[in-house]
C-alpha cells in the first residue's frame, strides 16, 4: 500500500513550535517511528509552506497512490484551491490535525478539505497520523 503524508505550513517547526499544543517531537522523528511500525506500507512524506506546492503534490499523487494523509494546517481554513484539488483527484484523502481545531479559534472550525475527504482525524496529537494510516490498512 502506497501512502503519502502531506503537511502544510509551519509543520516543519514541530518539536519547536508551541509544544503545549503540538508536542516536542519533530515530524521527521515521528515519521521514522511510523515507517518502523508499518513496514509493509510504503510511506512517503512531503512538507511545504507554499500553497501551490501542496496543490501540485496532491495532483501528482492523487491518481496513483492508495491514500493521502493531508494536514494542510492553516490552509485548511483558507484554501479553496486545496479543497478543489482534493475534490479533483481519485485517491482517497484523510484530513488530519494534531490539535482539536474545535477547541481553538473560531476560524479553525471551518475546513475547505473535509467535504471532499474520506474522513477526518483530529485532536490526538501526532497519533492522528497513525490513526489515519490504520484507516487505510
Amino acid at each position: 500500500m502506497k501512502l503519502i503524508i502531506i503537511n502544510g505550513p509551519n509543520l516543519n517547526l514541530l518539536g519547536k513550535r508551541e509544544p503545549e499544543i503540538y508536542g516536542s517531537t519533530t515530524f521527521e522523528d515521528y515519521f521514522g517511528e511510523l515507517q518502523a511500525k508499518y513496514p509493509d506500507a510504503e510511506l512517503e512524506y512531503f512538507q511545504s509552506n507554499i500553497e501551490g506546492e501542496l496543490i501540485d503534490k496532491i495532483q501528482e499523487t492523487g491518481f496513483s497512490y492508495d491514500g493521502i494523509i493531508l494536514n494542510a494546517a492553516a490552509y485548511t481554513h483558507t484554501s479553496v484551491g486545496i479543497g478543489d484539488a482534493v475534490k479533483a483527484i481519485k485517491t482517497p484523502v484523510i484530513e488530519v490535525h494534531i490539535s482539536n481545531t474545535f477547541e481553538r479559534e473560531e476560524f479553525r472550525h471551518v475546513s475547505y478539505i473535509s467535504p471532499a475527504a474520506k474522513g477526518v482525524v483530529l485532536g490526538f496529537g501526532l497519533q492522528s497520523y497513525d490513526l489515519a494510516i490504520q484507516s487505510f490498512l
